[in-house]
């Protein structure tokens, strides 16, 4: 027994080597296991990294413009997410999928003096000009009245594309929820607040070459202001998207746009008609100059308007543009005016043309423009104070005296972003709405919202 407990004792150490051995090999795999997740998280960061970097690299190529010149630091409003890039096996060689958006919950108090304004209608949801309510007989009674909704959130998708051969390939679509509701329960605050997919924009490019849907060659979207609201100064805009095919060379770019021309209908009072018979493509032309100092635009349009074989011409003109003062402070402003430039501004506040009353088309005459003021007190902070008015010259002798005649809107805001992509604002705004036989009405109104860009 002494012997076997002897034995037994001289090769305890070859045993307890040998038990060692899987626990050792095991704690080897588990560090070489750690290791390779560490450095996978490693190379995922790197590559987000390396994107990110690329978008600043583009951001800054934009801003430089024709100078050539970074832009100096500023306090500017926190920037959208850098698109989230992905590749797909069976697209193109060399495509780039990339994706977007925001999600946006806006709430409204609104104090109108001459009444209701329909529910789920535009106005409800955003500041539209044209309903802002003027009662008939004078005598209009206030309304007030409150809206929750997200319908503004957003999504987006692009492809970007590099042939071999140096040409630039790009498609683009966009989409938001304001488009009503797809089942009987949709499109109301009864149960469910369903609303439909609706489509924004939706465009291919080729180089110099731009087909499809996307705002108008005649609208500058950059002198667009930092507002609560989908719009802001909307009276004073020119604000279309539609189908178009457009050229851009430097800083010069031609379109050939969607024709659409709105019709008031004789001695009306404002009542209007889409025509079915256009058969020429709006003509726009533009040039932007860019530098650190901002940019400006000018642009110009040329449509022919038409309604049941009836013609007759529109030319319009537009300036925009964004002037940087400082470090803290830009000015944006837009003017825009001309014959037939109705439904191209102020969200169609007045109409194209008129009919006389042996049938015959004239075209109408509209002004409109904004001024805006930004001031970033912080990083965090930043607010706006912002004038807008349209000016329609109506002949009351074919559209009768119940037609919109001008407008007029002051709005002042404040947006703090906490992080750099949550915006969570506040605006109070006044507009009024006159009538071609001086009648008019006033729309005061408490807008806040919750946005967060992805």
């Amino acid at each position: 027994m002494n012997s076997r407990m002897g034995r037994t004792a001289a090769l305890a150490p070859l045993w307890l080597m040998m038990a060692a051995m899987p626990c050792t090999a095991l704690a080897q795999a588990t560090d070489a296991a750690t290791l390779e997740a560490r450095l996978a998280g490693l190379e995922a960061e790197m590559q987000q990294m390396r994107i990110q970097l690329q978008a600043y690299q583009q951001r800054d190529a934009a801003i430089a413009g024709t100078t050539g010149t970074a832009r100096p630091a500023r306090l500017p409003a926190p920037a959208a997410a850098a698109p989230t890039t992905v590749t797909l096996p069976g697209a193109m060689a060399g495509t780039r999928f990339s994706f977007g958006g925001f999600i946006k919950l806006d709430a409204m108090t609104t104090h109108a003096s001459d009444g209701m304004i329909a529910d789920g209608s535009a106005g409800r949801l955003f500041y539209f000009p044209g309903a802002t309510p003027v009662a008939a007989d004078g005598n209009g009674r206030s309304a007030s009245f409150s809206d929750v909704h997200a319908q503004f959130s957003r999504f987006w998708l692009g492809a970007d594309t590099v042939t071999d051969g140096g040409d630039t390939l790009k498609a683009y679509v966009e989409a938001d929820m304001y488009g009503g509701g797809s089942n009987a329960f949709a499109g109301n605050e009864v149960i469910t607040n369903t609303y439909a997919l609706t489509l924004r924009q939706a465009y291919v490019s080729w180089n110099h070459w731009l087909a499809g849907q996307t705002w108008s060659n005649f609208q500058d979207v950059a002198a667009l202001p930092d507002t609560v609201d989908f719009t802001g100064p909307s009276e004073g805009t020119v604000f279309s998207r539609q189908a178009q095919l457009r050229y851009t060379r430097g800083a010069w770019s031609f379109s050939l746009e969607n024709p659409q021309t709105t019709v008031a209908t004789y001695q009306g009072n404002g009542a209007r008609l889409n025509s079915a018979d256009d058969t020429v493509p709006d003509v726009t032309a533009r040039w932007t100059r860019k530098g650190t100092w901002g940019h400006f635009t000018a642009a110009g349009m040329v449509r022919q308007l038409r309604q049941l074989g009836e013609t007759d011409t529109g030319i319009a003109a537009s300036v925009s543009g964004r002037f940087n003062m400082g470090d803290r402070d830009d000015l944006r402003y837009m003017v825009s005016g001309g014959q037939g430039i109705g439904r191209y501004l102020g969200f169609a506040l007045g109409a194209d043309s008129v009919l006389d009353e042996t049938g015959g088309l004239h075209a109408q005459d509209g002004y409109g423009g904004f001024v805006a003021w930004r001031h970033a007190f912080t990083p965090k902070l930043r607010g706006n104070l912002v004038y807008s008015g349209a000016w329609l010259d109506n002949d009351a002798r074919w559209t009768g005296e119940g037609v919109t005649e001008r407008a007029e809107s002051w709005r002042a805001n404040l947006i703090y972003s906490p992080f750099p992509k949550l915006d969570i604002g506040a605006e109070l705004s006044h507009a009024e709405r006159r009538l071609e036989n001086g009648r008019s009405g006033d729309l005061d109104r408490l807008h806040t919202h919750v946005k967060y860009s992805f």
